[in-house]
């Protein structure tokens, strides 16, 4: 009872810290906001997008230590090679919690581009974070159920002409993009809903990534696979918080992209998406084998 009443104080402690940060760093964040907003001239536009990338960027550093000082984690982080900050970079990863996002902090932070995530139509209302998000150009996705979209068939494209537009943002300075092609976390139940043929994945949506390649393709030298691996189980929020992440092994791969993925048109030609997907589901294949043999070695 006493362990558990510590570990709940520690995440009392931990959640003020963060939120403290987050405050701080949002006073500046809407500041540069409430500027660009009112200084409408297109050429102050990438000061203003470097002065809130630098905002980001300070608060991320800030979650390094705030991880460093509130988590005894174990990393073990493989494959990272020679990174440039001054690139382009397209990422993709399995998704298994909130504290996947902390993760790719922690491993990329002003090493490449800021990280900018597809990011659910919903979190933009998250107090502070969803402005940021925002003013950033994060990508908003809008998911519909598939029950909805047989009801509304003309919606069914807005995502992908969401990726459409991101890119077009993207192109114009060095962006790291990041995908999690499964969209959404991984739960069991969820697992078993969509009787997914992988054992500790969903199913890979491929469009969104295709969309990406199409537009900014020749920007990127690879598709960089990032496996992360939880093997005490992966963490809650509320686990984040109270320092009971105890291990992270995550592996990293550079696979070359095909050089006609750059031109291919997924939603028009069914030729080249079954193409596309084909090779997406190698690579769920291939990061479902990973898991298997990482949590096999490193048990609970």
């Amino acid at each position: 009872m006493i362990r558990n009443l510590l570990s709940n104080l520690h995440g009392a402690l931990a959640a003020i810290a963060l939120v403290v940060h987050t405050l701080t760093l949002g006073v500046f964040l809407y500041l540069f906001i409430a500027l660009r907003a009112i200084i409408r001239f297109r050429a102050t536009r990438p000061f203003f997008q470097r002065a809130l990338t630098g905002v980001a960027s300070i608060w991320m550093a800030g979650i390094q230590w705030w991880m460093r000082t509130f988590h005894r984690t174990r990393w073990q982080v493989e494959g990272l090679g020679q990174l440039n900050p001054k690139g382009w970079y397209l990422i993709t990863a399995n998704h298994q919690s909130w504290a996947d996002i902390f993760v790719l902090f922690r491993m990329y932070n002003r090493k490449i581009p800021l990280l900018k995530f597809f990011i659910k139509k919903d979190l933009m209302r998250v107090p502070v974070a969803g402005q940021a998000w925002w003013a950033l150009d994060f990508p908003f996705m809008q998911r519909h159920s598939k029950s909805y979209l047989k009801k509304h068939p003309e919606k069914a494209g807005q995502d992908l002409e969401a990726t459409k537009k991101a890119c077009e943002r993207f192109s114009e300075t060095p962006t790291s993009v990041m995908n999690f092609i499964e969209g959404t976390r991984f739960s069991q139940a969820k697992h078993d809903n969509q009787k997914s043929p992988y054992k500790h994945l969903l199913k890979p949506k491929a469009g969104g990534l295709a969309f990406t390649i199409a537009a900014l393709g020749n920007k990127f030298s690879a598709l960089t696979n990032v496996t992360i691996a939880y093997p005490a189980g992966a963490p809650s929020f509320w686990d984040l918080m109270c320092g009971r992440m105890r291990e992270v092994i995550v592996q990293v791969e550079e696979l070359a992209i095909p050089a006609h993925f750059t031109t291919g048109d997924y939603q028009n030609d069914p030729s080249f998406r079954v193409e596309f997907q084909a090779w997406i589901t190698q690579l769920w294949e291939r990061k479902d084998q990973l898991l298997d043999e990482i949590l096999s070695n490193h048990p609970k």
